[in-house]
C-alpha cells in the first residue's frame, strides 16, 4: 500500500488502485451548488491535511481531510443518511437536494442510521481511523468527500434504486469507491465554499488553500485554522 509523503503523516488516507468497472452516469449533472456549512461545529481550531483525490493519488480532487478540535463530525446541510456497509463495518454518506452527496470515511461511533433525516449541524459520528472498506489512516480525522448523483435520484427518488454506481455502494471496497466510483461521481472541491470558507486545490495532492470570505484571510494547506 502506498504511503503518504512524510509531511502528511498527521492525517491522510491511501489505497491501492484496483476496482471493477461501473457504468458511467446516464443522467445530467446535479443542480446548483448548495449553501453547505462545514462538517463540524464552528468556534474551534481545525487541522486539514489539504485537498486531494479520494485515494490521495490520482483522479478528481473531491476530498478534504478535517480534524476538528472537538472530534465531532456534523452534517453540513440537511439531507438523508445512507449508510454504506462493508465487511469491516460502516461508513456514512448523506444525500442532499439537487443530486448532491457528501461522504464521511474513517468515522467512529457513528450516531446516525440509514434513512435518517438530518438537519445542518446534527452529529454524524466522531473522527477516527476506522477502515471499514479498506484504505489506511494516520491520525484521527474525517475523510470528507463531495459527490453528485444522477438527477433522477435528485428528483424525489431513492438513489439506491438506480444501481450500484448511482448510490448504493454497499460492499464496495475503498479501492473501488476511490477509483471507479470517484471517476463517475466525484465532484472537485476546488473553488467550492463550505461555511464561509472557500477551498482551492493546489497543484499537488494534499495541498491548497482555505480562504475565509468575510476577512479574505488565507491559510495554506496542510494547515490549521480557526472557524
Amino acid at each position: 500500500m502506498t504511503k503518504l509523503p512524510a509531511r502528511f503523516a498527521g492525517l491522510g488516507v491511501t489505497a491501492t488502485l484496483v476496482g471493477v468497472v461501473l457504468a458511467a452516469p446516464t443522467a445530467t449533472a446535479a443542480g446548483a451548488f448548495p449553501a453547505f456549512g462545514l462538517p463540524f461545529d464552528t468556534g474551534q481550531s481545525v487541522y486539514s491535511a489539504g485537498i486531494h483525490s479520494d485515494n490521495g493519488n490520482s483522479g478528481v480532487k473531491n476530498a478534504i481531510d478535517f480534524s476538528p478540535g472537538d472530534k465531532t463530525v456534523r452534517a453540513p446541510l440537511a439531507g438523508t443518511v445512507r449508510i454504506q456497509h462493508c465487511s469491516g463495518g460502516d461508513w456514512v454518506t448523506v444525500d442532499h437536494d439537487g443530486g448532491w452527496r457528501t461522504g464521511y470515511y474513517h468515522m467512529e461511533n457513528i450516531s446516525v442510521t440509514d434513512g435518517q433525516k438530518v438537519a445542518p449541524g446534527d452529529a454524524l459520528g466522531r473522527t477516527g481511523n476506522a477502515l471499514p472498506c479498506g484504505g489506511s489512516s494516520t491520525g484521527a480525522h474525517v475523510h470528507f468527500t463531495l459527490w453528485t448523483l444522477p438527477t433522477v435520484a435528485a428528483q424525489g427518488g431513492d438513489s439506491r434504486d438506480f444501481g450500484v454506481g448511482a448510490g448504493n455502494w454497499d460492499g464496495k471496497s475503498y479501492d473501488e469507491v476511490s477509483t471507479k466510483v470517484a471517476e463517475a461521481y466525484g465532484e472537485a472541491v476546488d473553488g467550492k465554499t463550505f461555511g464561509g470558507w472557500q477551498f482551492t486545490a493546489g497543484a499537488d495532492q494534499y495541498s491548497g488553500t482555505a480562504t475565509e470570505l468575510s476577512s479574505r484571510a488565507t491559510i495554506g494547506l496542510p494547515g490549521r485554522f480557526r472557524v
